[in-house]
């Protein structure tokens, strides 16, 4: 009898939130062109008909569980978690509302925080690893952005303490923190805290770059590109790791 050819082993999966959005877009897109199999968590439909979507609240502890069984449900398994979902807020620490606060920790830290902790014992199985979007507002402070650093600055000791508590167990925990991305969101955000000036706004952000008069922002493909490096297994020695994309944003003075 001849023997059987083995059957391939199936694509690996990644579960993306905030994929509706410019920067989880950008990182479910990069995962489906290398091969993975994608689940797209948003609020919203994500624009991606090559991956399996996922409408869930991450702001329910609830819904975090519920949208790991359902990718568990549609692939069998997860290799990497991409928790890319964020919002935005500034203004003076003393008009700060407890629902301004609530909402932005909901999303950035208690979502994040729960969704990593129902997906744990899948990525244990898999020997999978986690990437947590950080920002430049989670290893510096931001004037007049307080609440949004508290919620980053979370993220990356966060991202510290998992990844040790998860070393033994195979699992790698990263942060990525970048700078001001181009985005749907950063547009929104000169919308609707650049007064009269939206684009006068995205000046000034611009203006605190090192490149001077050539600064740009950072693009979503590129924070995908370095989040894509991390779910490889040429990445398998960085854990615990909080990496700067920001042109040397938060480097120091210039």
């Amino acid at each position: 009898m001849a023997a059987m050819t083995p059957l391939p082993a199936p694509a690996p999966v990644a579960l993306v939130t905030g994929a509706a959005g410019g920067i989880g877009g950008a990182v479910a897109r990069r995962f489906l062109a290398g091969g993975w199999r994608v689940a797209a968590l948003d609020l919203r439909p994500a624009n991606l008909p090559d991956a399996h979507p996922v409408p869930a609240d991450l702001t329910s502890v609830a819904e975090c569980h519920r949208a790991v069984e359902d990718t568990v449900a549609a692939f069998g398994r997860i290799d990497a978690l991409v928790n890319a979902a964020g919002v935005w807020t500034e203004g003076p620490s003393s008009e700060t509302t407890e629902d301004e606060w609530d909402r932005v920790m909901a999303v950035n830290l208690k979502g994040l925080y729960f969704l990593t902790s129902a997906a744990i014992p899948h990525l244990t199985t898999t020997q999978g690893c986690v990437v947590n979007l950080s920002s430049d507002a989670g290893i510096q402070g931001n004037a007049g952005a307080a609440v949004y650093c508290a919620s980053k600055g979370g993220v990356s000791i966060l991202t510290k303490a998992l990844a040790l508590e998860l070393a033994p167990q195979g699992v790698r925990v990263n942060a990525v923190c970048p700078g001001d991305v181009d985005t749907p969101m950063l547009a929104g955000q000169a919308a609707d805290f650049g007064g009269d000036d939206p684009q006068a706004y995205l000046d000034r952000l611009r203006a605190g770059y090192p490149q001077g008069a050539s600064a740009r922002f950072v693009r979503p493909d590129e924070v995908a590109e370095l989040i894509w490096f991390l779910c490889q297994p040429h990445a398998a020695a960085i854990t615990g790791a909080n990496l700067s994309i920001d042109f040397g944003l938060s480097a120091g003075i210039t």
